[in-house]
């Protein structure tokens, strides 16, 4: 309103403005926001594809754990990095060689050869590691 027509002028004063914020719009591109972020948090980190075995045992919680995979073209990676298969034994023991706790963990895809398998583990033991766990995933009950 820009007039005001009231003798009296009890109303209010010619030119002011109602000053409201809207917050809705602001509502709604928050929840849209919010919405996209928790259906894409769980899209951010992606690991290397394997195919796990399955196995009834529950898998063990440690702290900053060395896994080494392998995957079904016999790629191997420590800990996310590429390792070539003829430096694997020096560069496991420069890794471990300043580790108190000497424990890796094999991720074998499970289409893997036995004989690949068993060719990796040999050399991992030759590498001087003192324990070497089998990563497995867990057997759904019906």
């Amino acid at each position: 309103m820009a007039f005001n027509f009231e003798p009296g002028g009890s109303g209010r004063r010619v030119g002011t403005s109602l000053a409201e914020i809207n917050i809705i719009p602001l509502v709604d591109v928050v929840l849209v926001l919010l919405l996209i972020f928790m259906l894409t948090a769980p899209m951010m980190y992606r690991g290397i594809d394997v195919n796990l075995p399955k196995a009834a045992s529950k898998p063990t919680a440690v702290e900053e754990r060395m896994i080494l995979t392998v995957t079904k073209d016999r790629t191997l990676y420590l800990n996310d990095k590429p390792i070539a298969l003829a430096t694997l034994e020096p560069q496991l023991r420069e890794v471990f060689k300043s580790r108190t706790d000497k424990t890796l963990y094999l991720k074998a895809d499970a289409g893997l050869a036995y004989g690949a398998v068993i060719e990796t583990m040999d050399r991992v033991r030759r590498a001087g590691i003192e324990r070497l766990g089998m990563v497995t995933e867990p057997t759904r009950d019906r």
